[in-house]
Order: structure tokens, then C-alpha cells, then sequence
């Protein structure tokens, strides 16, 4: 047990990249601490939602372009597609 007044360490959440694939790759070199891979899933689907707003306040929007994320050690986690982040009614 730790004693009064003593500094308590956190623990440093795990580090995860998110690489775009759009029209160009751009992959992410700085990173994001997130709990676990699903709040990772979660950070890349809302990401993937801003940017096919912004794809589509430019009159375009592609289906295929996609968030791959990947863990600290650069190892893949998941990707989510950008048809896929958002409800599509017809």
C-alpha cells in the first residue's frame, strides 16, 4: 500500500497510429494514448466521419478511402472504411 503523500505513477495507456488512405497516403507519425483497440476503432471511426464531411462539402466522397490503425509497435489493430463510419439513406 502506498503511504500518505507519496506520488502515485499512472500508467501510461497504449499508443496507437492512424495512417490515411485517401487520394495520397499519409501516415501518422505522432500517435494517440486510447484505452484498448476498441476506443481506437471508435477515435478512427470519427475521424473517418470528419473527413468524409469534408470530402463531401468538396462535392466527392470515396467509399474506399480508409483509417488503418495500428498499435505502437506498428503492428495493424483494425481499419475502418469510410463508407463504413457513416449511414448511407437512400
Amino acid at each position: 500500500m502506498a503511504k500518505a503523500g507519496a506520488p502515485v505513477y499512472a500508467r501510461a495507456m497504449p499508443l496507437y497510429y492512424f495512417n490515411l488512405y485517401n487520394d495520397a497516403v499519409t501516415m501518422d507519425d505522432e500517435g494517440v494514448e486510447l484505452a484498448d483497440p476498441e476506443a481506437a476503432r471508435a477515435h478512427a471511426i470519427k475521424e473517418a466521419r470528419h473527413m468524409a464531411a469534408d470530402s463531401v462539402l468538396q462535392g466527392h466522397f470515396a467509399c474506399s478511402h480508409r483509417i488503418e490503425f495500428v498499435d505502437g509497435e506498428r503492428a495493424p489493430v483494425g481499419a475502418v472504411r469510410f463508407d463504413e463510419a457513416v449511414e448511407v439513406r437512400a
